[in-house]
This record gives structure tokens, C-alpha cells and sequence, in this order.
């Protein structure tokens, strides 16, 4: 359990603040080599997902405490950055959503909650379940990963331990070993942000696979604020042309980039 290893700092209460926010960068900095290591694992892993979402299916995140919470986070952003149902990427919390916020006791040690939680889904063998769990023993998440793999659900995880159960459980395994945390055992720190990161990765890629994104260009994110639609009206506008107020018109009719750009040369719209 290279995650409970001791810090490799000590007497941290006597610290200077300085001194406690450049040993934690020090430590911070560590990260993205060891998510390097794993990108055979996350290449693995993306090309599965791809192939089942092309063909319909949808993708689902399982976790406790930090773990769950990264997985809903990257889940809700999915929607509004990608132009995508809220139904196809998919957090889902031990404990349920009031864990978001506040801790539910014992409710990680549920192995049998995850698969219940994921048939009020409809969850099928089209669609992909990846396990998030810092320490890779989390029994909410690895019963979650043996049903859906009896289930003939594609199962993938992420985990900051080499080796462990919740790895074993799943086909598509990225382990990502971070090393000790800064405070002893503190998995939301460097192990948090490794699976921030490899989540980033992975659904990132996804979507740009599916075809959501032209170029460099969310060309399907909703426009659901002030900053996004002018960065819309300036993409419509580097596409096509176009001035600013027309391409403000495109937008509120059209809806997205996307279809603001497809329909701006048509004989309805010259």
C-alpha cells in the first residue's frame, strides 16, 4: 500500500509556509511522470471505450470520498464542454449524491451498493464502467467492477496502488503510482490529482474520437454563459468570416458552432 507509506516529510507542524508550499509543488511536480508511465494503460483503455460508444454505449464512473467526486466532476463537465446528453458519461458516488458533500458513513464498504446504483441506470454490455479508488481495495468499487464484468460490461479502473484487488477486478487496469503523499496517507492530494488527470485524459479523448471537437474547437459546447458565447461568436467568425453581430444571429438560431458554421453558406442563410 505505497499510498499509506509514510511522507517523505516529517514535522510538518513546524514548517514555514514557504516551506510547506514548496515541498508540496516538489512533491506535486512528481505527478505527470508517473501518469507518463501509464499512458500504454489509458491508450488501452480509450481505444475500448471508443469502439463500444461509437456502437451506442455510454460511459460510467464509480468511486468513494475523493475518488467518487473526481468522477462526477469530469462526468458534469462533459455536457456543456462537448454538446453531449448528460445520460452518456456518468458519475456516480458512494453513498449517493448527499456524499458529494459531506462524508456517508461505511458507505464505501458497501460491495454490493455500486451494482445496484448502476442498474437504475440500465447498464448494459454496450457500456464501459471505470473504478476510481487511490488505494485499489475500495469494496464499493470492486463489486461494483465484478458484476459488471459477469455482466459483460467493458471495465476499466484507476488506482495509485500497484497490483491491487480493484485492478485485478477490472479488463482495463491504469495504475498511476504517485509515491507517498505529502501528508501521510492523504490521497486526495498527489494520488487526487493523478486521477483528475488521467480522467481529463480519457474522456478528452473520447470525445475528440466521437467527433466533438473540429480542429482545437469545441465546436459543440453549450452556450450557457456570457464568456462562452463570445468565444462562439469567435470561432464563428474565424471559420466563416462573418462579422461579430452576424455571427451572434448565427448562434442564437443554430444553437452551437457546429451548425452555426454548417448552415452559414447555405441558400437559407445568404
Amino acid at each position: 500500500m505505497i499510498t499509506e507509506n509514510a511522507s517523505h516529510y516529517d514535522h510538518l507542524e513546524q514548517m514555514s509556509v514557504q516551506t510547506l508550499l514548496t515541498s508540496i509543488n516538489n512533491e506535486d511536480k512528481t505527478v505527470p511522470l508517473a501518469v507518463e508511465k501509464a499512458i500504454p494503460q489509458i491508450e488501452a483503455l480509450v481505444t475500448a471505450i471508443v469502439k463500444r460508444m461509437k456502437e451506442g454505449g455510454r460511459l460510467f464512473y464509480i468511486g468513494a470520498g475523493t475518488s467518487g467526486r473526481l468522477g462526477i466532476v469530469d462526468a458534469s463537465e462533459c455536457p456543456p464542454t462537448y454538446g453531449v446528453s448528460p445520460d452518456l458519461v456518468v458519475g456516480i458516488i458512494a453513498g449517493g449524491d448527499r456524499a458529494i458533500r459531506s462524508a456517508v458513513e461505511n458507505a464505501e464498504d458497501d460491495s454490493e451498493q455500486a451494482w445496484k446504483d448502476l442498474q437504475a441506470f440500465h447498464i448494459d454490455q454496450l457500456d464501459t464502467l471505470i473504478g476510481i479508488a487511490a488505494s485499489g481495495r475500495t469494496p464499493y468499487v470492486i463489486g461494483g467492477l465484478e458484476k459488471a464484468r459477469e455482466a459483460g460490461v467493458l471495465t476499466g479502473c484507476v488506482v495509485c496502488n500497484p497490483g491491487s484487488a480493484v485492478a485485478k477486478a477490472a479488463e482495463f487496469p491504469v495504475e498511476v503510482v504517485v509515491g507517498p503523499e505529502f501528508v501521510t496517507g492523504s490521497t486526495r492530494m498527489k494520488s487526487g490529482t493523478a486521477q483528475k488527470l488521467v480522467l481529463n485524459m480519457i474522456s478528452t479523448s473520447v470525445m475528440i474520437q466521437l467527433g466533438r471537437v473540429k480542429g482545437n474547437k469545441m465546436v459543440d459546447m453549450q452556450l450557457t454563459n456570457h464568456k462562452l458565447k463570445i468565444r462562439a461568436a469567435n470561432m464563428v467568425m474565424s471559420e466563416t468570416g462573418v462579422s461579430r453581430e452576424r455571427a451572434e444571429e448565427l448562434l442564437a438560431k443554430y444553437g452551437s458552432v457546429r451548425n452555426a458554421v454548417l448552415n452559414v453558406n447555405t441558400n437559407s442563410e445568404k
